[in-house]
């Protein structure tokens, strides 16, 4: 369920004395950032303000993430679980999410899969060419790449058209991974694409 003003009395607040479990989730990547806990008034400062608000336990009140930091969760959406008694926040940061100035609380987990390999990209850049195929398209500088991406999408349609489900899906990978590279040597990155698809969504 969507969590509304009108729609806050329904979360299962008696069961779980009046806080639930929040956990925070980067609105386009779907990597999760963080997790806190939200009271009724907490929810409600967040759908008003549209900067996500929590109750801090420690403080004993509530927190506007990034009050101090200026690093705003902006809040895209509140959701509840089956249960009605966890929350599910999508949000897009202003900066990292972590105080310690990491961009998730949870460092170690995985970004998603497509994430993951748009910052490996983005490392090979400046690296010798001898280095990997990457660090190689970079130095052949974007047009090579931009061609490499003109080549595989020729080989995903011819793929398509006849009907051939292994080649298509090896054939749109590879596609997939050239234009990643052509968008961090524009300097771009997935989430910038992400970012124009939401746009065309609303």
């Amino acid at each position: 369920m969507k969590i509304e003003l009108e729609t806050i009395d329904q979360l299962a607040w008696d069961k779980m004395s009046g806080l639930l479990p929040c956990t925070v989730q980067h609105a386009f990547t779907g990597e999760v950032l963080m997790q806190a806990y939200m009271n009724k008034d907490a929810i409600k400062e967040s759908l008003s303000t549209g900067k996500t608000t929590f109750y801090s336990r420690s403080k004993t009140r509530l927190w506007t993430k990034g009050e101090s930091s200026k690093n705003y969760l902006h809040l895209e959406g509140i959701y509840s679980d089956c249960d009605n008694d966890a929350l599910l926040v999508q949000a897009l940061p202003d900066g990292p999410t972590c105080h310690l100035g990491n961009r998730s609380c949870f460092t170690d987990a995985p970004k998603p899969l497509l994430h993951e390999l748009d910052a490996l990209i983005a490392s090979r850049k400046g690296a010798e060419a001898s280095e990997s195929y990457t660090a190689s398209l970079f130095a052949e500088g974007v047009k090579r790449a931009a061609q490499k991406v003109g080549e595989e999408g020729v080989e995903v349609a011819l793929a398509a058209a006849t009907e051939d489900k292994n080649e298509l899906v090896n054939e749109s990978a590879d596609l997939l991974y050239h234009l990643l590279v052509v968008l961090q040597a524009s300097e771009l990155s997935l989430e910038d694409v992400l970012e124009v698809l939401a746009k065309r969504r609303s």
